[in-house]
């Protein structure tokens, strides 16, 4: 029902710890993809990690292009793509598995080194939450959504936005979602473990693009999940 891609760019030294989130789900995904994008980092992860499928490529062809080729190879249901830097809370793909909605969104906990950071990309936006940072994001878009395979492939991944670093790839993809009138649930827990290091500082700009006053209806998750 789900795959997870897991992305990795200069994240091998992170990577392992990822792929032990997945791999240790009280339910495991369908199909589990990795996918090293020219960084030549992760060749040993084969070797420890048999079960899941590897993309290594010759060269990097940036974010927009290798999400988009990931994308094309997804048979299952639904998808998630999750940054090989971050985690899963351990039982993510079992709350994930009950979704209905086109689109299924829930929160982050923001960690690291470097997760003061987000207090000014996000200012106003999360709360202290054991020593890190809850970001509620009901109803609101991230990077690791959960969404209908079918639908995310007639959309692709384009760029939306271009400060010259950052490609708001991911933003394009949720705004054509609903656009199209995608439905939209949420898990209101922390699920996904976003890791704010030193590599990954370096990709964002210094101030939040504005995105478009799209109207999302929220359905109550309970309404959506089917019974078990």
């Amino acid at each position: 029902m789900i795959t997870i891609v897991i992305a990795s760019y200069q994240y091998g030294h992170l990577a392992a710890h990822c792929i032990e989130s997945i791999l240790s789900q009280t339910q495991k995904p369908e199909r589990v993809l990795f996918v090293d994008d020219g960084a030549h980092d992760c060749q040993n992860l084969p070797m420890l990690y048999p079960e899941i499928e590897y993309v290594f490529r010759d060269k990097n062809i940036g974010t927009v292009n290798n999400f988009q080729d990931m994308l094309q190879r997804v048979e299952s249901e639904y998808v998630c793509f999750i940054g090989a830097d971050n985690w899963f809370r351990a039982d993510t793909v079992e709350l994930l598995s009950k979704a209905t909605t086109d689109i299924l969104t829930y929160d982050i906990v923001v960690t690291g080194e470097l997760k003061r950071e987000i207090l000014t990309r996000v200012p106003g936006e999360t709360n202290l939450y054991q020593g890190d940072y809850y970001w509620n994001r009901h109803g609101k878009h991230h990077g690791s959504m959960l969404y209908r395979t079918s639908l995310g492939q007639q959309i692709g991944y384009k760029k939306r936005y271009e400060n010259g670093l950052h490609p708001q790839e991911d933003w394009n993809l949720w705004d054509k979602l609903i656009e199209l009138g995608a439905s939209v649930s949420s898990v209101d827990e922390g699920l996904l473990y976003y890791r704010r290091h030193r590599e990954n500082f370096l990709k964002y700009p210094e101030k939040s693009l504005p995105t478009k006053n799209l109207k999302v209806v929220i359905h109550p998750i309970d309404e959506l999940i089917e019974e078990t």
